[in-house]
């Protein structure tokens, strides 16, 4: 690809590139692969602030859904997941107190970010990849090309760096819309024998929508959090009034400390726009893909940026990407925009759980839409439905 002629005006000092990508997490290493994958002879450079390992606040869950996307990259989720313990079932408390404690069809694992991440980077790195640290301050985009910091220079960039996104800002992309953004709070303590191996979800009317969690890692510690919707117009909480709803919300700590509790915006899907801008391909969390209903993130995050890397090699990336988005979240995303306003009433959320209690089939899906690409199928949706009023009536 570096044979191509370079565009008018080009400085030759600037360094060329076939694919930079910003951001080195996993929508980062995503695009990487997935750019390497479709073409082996990619030149694709990842840049990145920070040195790896390094942390980052998250819930750490890795969903089996995201682990396929990885492995058709041809990376080996075993390596990316050693040393945890599959998770083997979850447990849901809804705001009204029903509870739906059941086996998971299929296993995930919790892996601290600070392993997960350089494991998938030092993967991409063997693939191909280059990494670089650096913070990046300044993106011009032409007709052909994407140059950052006056140093570097691709026929597209791919913007994987975050909700904090720099990129973003840089290109000008809409700030995130006031009601489509959460705050949460993580931690690790001991593990609690009474959580075992589940993942457990505790949901409060009190600020909801908002819920606790308590997931264990297998070493003996449990990744520990609080997370709520800001509301438009709303001022976001204190870090004491997180703390102090998280350790009201999980019983389970019992006076255990909490140690490197961080806190975290977390841009919705139901505030998604424009994923691109100009030869500005944005991916993960850059691009508000994190799942309104239960704060997944990292399943969107490596198929985003596959789905980005991949196009950004390609004839005509600026209208690949989208497309490919489109076409593989495009219908789970109305369902998750439809739920999202569904959840605001927390009768309906009760319902939903009360649904999965009953039926596993039912509490299998409820997990495919919020850990993958699951929809909401009529079987599901009539199940959710026939609680509803028993619901209703006992909220008011």
């Amino acid at each position: 690809m570096l044979d191509a002629a370079p565009p008018d005006g080009y400085d030759a000092r600037v360094q060329r590139w076939d694919v930079i990508v910003v951001g080195a997490g996993p929508a980062g290493c995503a695009a990487a692969l997935g750019a390497l994958r479709t073409d082996p002879a990619a030149r694709v450079l990842l840049l990145d602030a920070a040195d790896f390992p390094r942390d980052k606040p998250c819930g750490d869950g890795v969903a089996a859904q995201a682990l396929d996307v990885l492995a058709g990259l041809g990376v080996d989720p075993g390596g990316l997941v050693r040393g945890s313990a599959p998770i083997v079932r979850m447990r849901l408390e809804s705001p009204g107190g029903v509870i739906a404690d059941r086996p998971v069809a299929r296993s995930c694992w919790v892996v601290p970010r600070e392993v997960f991440d350089a494991r998938l980077l030092n993967t991409a790195l063997s693939a191909g990849a280059v990494l670089r640290r650096h913070r990046v301050r300044t993106v011009r985009s032409t007709q052909d090309s994407v140059t950052v910091d006056d140093e570097l220079c691709a026929p597209v960039l791919i913007a994987a760096d975050g909700a904090e996104s720099t990129v973003r800002r840089a290109v000008g992309a809409r700030p995130w819309r006031e009601g489509t953004v959460a705050l949460a709070l993580r931690g690790y303590a001991a593990a609690a024998g009474s959580v075992g191996q589940q993942q457990v979800l505790r949901m409060t009317t009190e600020r909801w929508p908002a819920y606790a969690w308590l997931f264990p890692i297998g070493d003996g510690r449990m990744n520990v959090g609080y997370g709520e919707l800001v509301r438009a117009g709303a001022e976001p909480r204190a870090r004491r009034q997180l703390v102090d709803a998280l350790h009201r919300l999980a019983p389970e700590l019992d006076g255990r400390p909490v140690d490197r509790l961080r806190g975290h915006r977390l841009p919705l899907s139901t505030g998604r726009s424009r994923l691109t801008h100009g030869r500005v391909l944005l991916a993960g969390d850059a691009a508000a893909l994190i799942n309104p209903l239960t704060g997944e993130g990292i399943y969107y995050a490596v198929l985003s940026g596959s789905l980005a890397g991949a196009a950004a090699v390609g004839p005509d990336p600026c209208d690949a990407y989208p497309a490919a988005v489109k076409d593989a979240l495009g219908r789970h995303f109305a369902h998750t925009d439809l739920l999202a306003r569904a959840v605001r009433w927390p009768a309906f959320i009760d319902a939903g759980i009360r649904a999965g209690r009953d039926a596993q089939r039912t509490f299998d899906a409820i997990c495919e839409i919020g850990l993958g690409s699951g929809r909401l199928d009529p079987l599901t949706l009539g199940h959710v439905l026939a609680g509803l009023p028993a619901a209703v009536r006992k909220r008011a």
